[in-house]
């Protein structure tokens, strides 16, 4: 565990990490906590309830770069207080929108998104040197790993004990607190021995947004496609069985399996390529579908567990390194933004497919959807790259080309 106590050890790493997973386990359970409101607060459907999501999910989309490219302007902490500052009105405001204005009001509030993670990322990318950086990344996708694991949870339980008023509440506090910590660090969001050029200094889009970063963001895309796609063909075939209230200790033992893999990759000595990575997490998903029970499940999810927080890493590491200091953050953002998008449309692309076929037919499809993505990468990461803008990071010594 050496290499994570030296990047524990950068002073301003442990309030960073733990700031920042209180904000994203706010921003984890935000859907969450949305959709208890509708269908209970409300008394509506679970169809109006997914409207809301989506409307949620399609800002933080769209929000990501256009948030990205003003840290790059404007800095951190402008944005972040910005951020804060609208999102304390929104969820403030929730228990008094009728549906209607609520669903444009969701989609504004996921376009300004409090940025934690986008900031969080910047700054481990300033703040750790080469040999440090994949370790560093690793204990980013674990502490996303968590804020998935505790905030929808936390929030279905206090829903069965509050009104579902005081949550959304609740959430939005936490929210306002996560980013008014990070305002307060303000954490660096470029390295000392960075170029440090202003706005009239960035490069133009298409110098960085070349084939290498381009398939960074179709693997990331891809990557959710096939987890949220995951998550629903559990549901799916633990329905089938009859099983339907074990599924909150498979998607468990998936969590616990990511976190462990990666603790156990951000200590190698050689990093493994990205569409490496995420064509075995497509081929460990697809056996899934012989499982009929919850047990079995399990058993799955530990193979595909162990890969998908290395694979989130890589992916992050590469656009931190890709991107030149000054269009980082839009950079980070367009990361965001390809995730988002994968968990969007992950559901609705395996549930088309178990709907046709059978249970099994959901793992098939979100383990060939993570198939293709890496495939398209590595083509991709085959395509001559231009020569890099002043102000990457350095690709580390022992590195395989991703």
């Amino acid at each position: 565990m050496t290499s994570y106590r030296q990047v524990l050890a950068i002073p301003g790493m442990r309030p960073l990490l733990s700031v920042s997973l209180l904000a994203r386990t706010a921003i984890t359970a935000d859907v969450t906590a949305l959709t208890m409101y509708v269908v209970l607060g409300l008394g509506m459907s679970y169809a109006a309830a997914g409207g809301v999501a989506a409307a949620m999910t399609t800002g933080m989309a769209l929000g990501g770069p256009l948030l990205g490219r003003m840290i790059d302007r404007r800095g951190p902490r402008v944005v972040l207080l910005v951020t804060v500052l609208a999102q304390a009105a929104y969820w403030l405001s929730v228990p008094l929108l009728p549906y209607g204005i609520l669903l444009a009001t969701t989609f504004a509030s996921g376009m300004l998104t409090v940025p934690a993670t986008l900031v969080a990322r910047q700054a481990i990318a300033a703040m750790t040197r080469a040999g440090q950086r994949r370790a560093a990344f690793a204990l980013e996708s674990v502490q996303g790993e968590l804020s998935y694991m505790i905030g929808p949870p936390l929030v279905i339980l206090c829903a069965a004990q509050v009104s579902p008023d005081m949550v959304a509440w609740g959430v939005g506090a936490a929210v306002v607190t996560g980013g008014v910590g990070i305002a307060l660090l303000d954490p660096p969001q470029r390295a000392g021995d960075e170029l440090d050029a202003g706005p009239d200094g960035r490069p133009r889009r298409r110098e960085w947004l070349g084939p290498e970063m381009i398939a960074m963001l179709v693997m990331a895309f891809g990557a959710t496609v096939l987890l949220s796609g995951t998550e629903l063909a559990v549901i799916a075939t633990l329905r089938a069985a009859r099983q339907v209230s074990w599924a909150a200790a498979v998607v468990a033992v998936y969590g616990m399996a990511s976190i462990a893999g990666g603790l156990v990759y951000g200590r190698l000595s050689r990093p493994l390529p990205t569409w490496l990575l995420l064509g075995l997490l497509g081929l460990a998903t697809i056996p899934a579908g012989a499982a009929h029970d919850w047990p079995w499940l399990c058993v799955a999810g530990v193979g595909a567990g162990l890969l998908t927080a290395p694979t989130l890493s890589t992916v992050a590491d590469a656009v931190s390194r890709l991107a030149p200091a000054n269009a980082r953050g839009e950079a980070t953002g367009l990361q965001s933004s390809a995730l988002s998008a994968g968990f969007a449309l992950g559901s609705p692309i395996v549930g088309t497919a178990i709907d046709v076929s059978v249970p099994a037919g959901g793992f098939a499809a979100a383990g060939l959807a993570g198939l293709a993505a890496a495939l398209t990468g590595w083509l991709l990461s085959r395509t001559p790259a231009r020569t890099r803008p002043q102000g990457c990071l350095p690709q580390p010594a022992t590195a395989t080309r991703t």
